[in-house]
C-alpha cells in the first residue's frame, strides 16, 4: 500500500455577469498523476511547511497558498481560505494523496499564467458548464473536482458559496471504490447505507459517486448539507 501524502487545494471563485465563476486548470497529460485532467489549484505540503505551521490544516493553507502563484501566478491571503472539505485518495489508486479543500474569493488581478510544464491550459468556467462538458467528452474530471462542482453549481455567486460553508462542518470523503461487471463504477462515501460494508446494493441513504459513461452522478440523500 502506497504512503498517503499531504496535499492542498483552492477552489478560486468569482463573480461575474452570467453567474459565479471557478478557475480550473489543465494538467500535462504526460503527468503519472492525472495527467490531462482539470483540476483546482493545488498540490503536495511541503515538509518545511509542516515543519513551519502549528498544525496539519495550517501547512496545508500555507501550502495552497504557494500551489496557487506557482501554479496560476495568483497570490492569494491565507486568512482568505475558506476550508471547504477532505478527500483522501482510496487505495486502489497507485498514489495517494489526503487533500484539504479550501475555498477563496479570487484576487482582484485574476489574469492567470501557467507555466506550460506541469500545467498547460486554464480556463475560467461556470460549475454547471465544466460539469455539462465533462458529459461531452471536453475535458475530464477527478471524482473529488465533479463532486465540489456539483455543489457549487447550486450557488448564485461567491457569497452564497462562503455563507454555504460557514453553516456545516467540512465533510471527509475516504471513498471506498466499487467496480462490478456490467455496471458502473461507483465511490462511496460516509453515510452512504452501502459504505461499512461495502455492498453498494444494501437499502438505505446514498452518498456516493456513479461514475456511468457519460453520464456522472453525485448522490446525496441529506447525508452532507449544502
Amino acid at each position: 500500500m502506497s504512503d498517503v501524502l499531504p496535499a492542498s487545494t483552492v477552489i478560486l471563485l468569482r463573480d461575474a455577469p452570467d453567474g459565479l465563476h471557478t478557475l480550473l486548470l489543465r494538467r500535462n497529460s504526460a503527468l503519472g498523476f492525472a495527467g490531462g485532467a482539470w483540476v483546482f489549484p493545488g498540490g503536495r505540503v511541503d515538509p518545511g511547511e509542516i515543519a513551519e505551521a502549528p498544525d496539519a490544516l495550517a501547512a496545508a493553507r500555507l501550502a495552497a497558498v504557494r500551489e496557487t502563484l506557482e501554479e496560476a501566478q495568483l497570490r492569494i491571503d491565507p486568512a482568505s481560505l475558506h476550508y471547504y472539505s477532505h478527500w483522501t485518495t482510496p487505495p486502489v489508486s497507485p498514489k495517494r494523496f489526503a487533500t484539504w479543500f479550501f475555498v477563496a474569493r479570487a484576487p482582484h488581478e485574476h489574469a492567470v499564467t501557467v507555466d506550460g510544464g506541469e500545467i498547460h491550459d486554464h480556463l475560467w468556467v461556470r460549475p454547471v458548464e465544466a460539469l455539462d462538458k465533462r458529459a461531452r467528452g471536453e475535458i475530464e474530471l477527478l471524482p473529488p473536482t465533479f463532486v465540489s462542482l456539483v455543489e457549487l453549481a447550486q450557488c448564485v455567486g461567491v457569497d452564497d458559496a462562503v455563507a454555504r460553508i460557514a453553516r456545516r462542518a467540512p465533510p471527509v470523503f475516504e471513498p471506498h471504490f466499487m467496480m462490478r461487471p456490467d455496471r458502473p463504477a461507483e465511490s462511496l462515501y460516509a453515510g452512504d447505507a452501502g459504505y461499512e460494508s461495502s455492498d453498494p446494493d444494501v437499502p438505505g441513504p446514498r452518498h456516493r459517486t456513479v461514475l456511468g459513461k457519460p453520464e456522472w452522478q453525485y448522490l446525496n440523500d441529506g447525508v452532507v448539507s449544502w
